[in-house]
């Protein structure tokens, strides 16, 4: 009987032996049955490659269904792997570990310069943030659907000299031609028809007056905090005898549950975190100065890195699904 796993890459027509083994799996509460598949051709040095288990014919009157590994392993469909191949089961499942969600378009990366007000041809004042653009802003690899598995454009911003780059780092922007940068950033579109490596993206060409976009950042940190300044708390009485001011009061029952919940607003570490801003409006687009004015407040300081994509919305320039 020839080798019924391609995955092990065994030789044509390979003889295997099988070694079965009736036990009780006590997770699906059904007799199984485990078979130790073992290529048994010319190669001196074959061995068991796997344990699997499947549904005994009795329980289960179905073609067998391969469920699940008896060790650490990676599953590919209904099939089990072990870890040892899990490299050659990404490759080969191109649909499973791309986490990154889709975007609605191509975005550009800026800096933040800080706040001021913007007044309106009728008069209204607009809070807006002011964004700079440093030297940048340029395609520094374009992947595809065949050989990467899901379709993204990189994006390299902020030239810095060559020394503050490591040579890996260097080697990849080389082969694309461009500038030494120091911050890259992919962005999955739907369709990467049109981008090329080294190629500029402009902001005034990607965006308009008045369109959403959605900003996000690294907040300002504000280090170990307590209740009242991370979670808004209220503070007990400062008079009439009172010992409880700022202090953070019960944090659950007694013997039952005898510990406290997870998730449990606590003090701790503020800010510092990854933040996304949805749907701003761009009140001003100035060329000359190669700035963009977007209303309310954006995460970070001055000086901050900013990621600044077309806003998502659901049904009109993304799908649904």
């Amino acid at each position: 009987m020839s080798c019924l796993l391609p995955q092990f890459k065994c030789p044509p027509d390979t003889p295997v032996q099988f070694r079965r083994h009736r036990h009780t799996s006590a997770h699906h509460l059904f007799p199984t049955v485990s078979i130790a598949v073992a290529c048994t051709g010319q190669d001196p040095h074959s061995r068991s490659r796997s344990i699997i288990n499947r549904w005994h014919p009795q329980s289960r009157p179905a073609m067998p269904h391969y469920m699940s590994l008896r060790s650490s392993s990676h599953h590919l469909g209904g099939l089990a792997v072990p870890s040892k191949l899990k490299r050659r089961v990404r490759s080969i499942d191109n649909n499973r570990g791309v986490k990154m969600s889709m975007e609605a378009g191509i975005g550009i990366m800026a800096t933040k310069l800080g706040m001021m007000s913007y007044f309106e041809p009728e008069g209204t004042v607009v809070p807006v943030t002011v964004v700079g653009f440093r030297e940048g802003n340029i395609i520094t690899q374009v992947k595809t659907e065949s050989t990467d598995g899901y379709n993204a454009v990189q994006v390299g911003y902020r030239r810095v000299r060559d020394r503050k780059l490591t040579k890996p780092e260097m080697g990849h922007l080389q082969k694309a031609g461009t500038i030494p940068m120091r911050h890259l950033q992919e962005f999955r579109l739907q369709s990467i028809e049109g981008f090329t490596p080294n190629q500029p993206l402009i902001f005034s060409e990607l965006f308009n007056e008045g369109d959403l976009v959605d900003v996000s950042g690294i907040t300002i940190g504000k280090g170990f905090q307590g209740g009242i300044k991370r979670h808004n708390f209220k503070r007990g009485p400062m008079t009439h005898g009172s010992k409880s001011h700022r202090a953070l009061g019960s944090i659950g029952a007694g013997t039952t549950p005898g510990r406290v919940y997870k998730g449990k607003k606590m003090p701790g570490r503020m800010g510092g975190t990854k933040t996304k801003i949805r749907k701003l409006k761009i009140v001003k687009i100035d060329n000359e100065l190669r700035v963009l004015m977007i209303k309310g407040a954006l995460p970070g300081k001055p000086g901050n890195l900013l990621r600044i994509t077309p806003a998502k919305i659901v049904g009109k320039n993304i799908p649904k699904s």
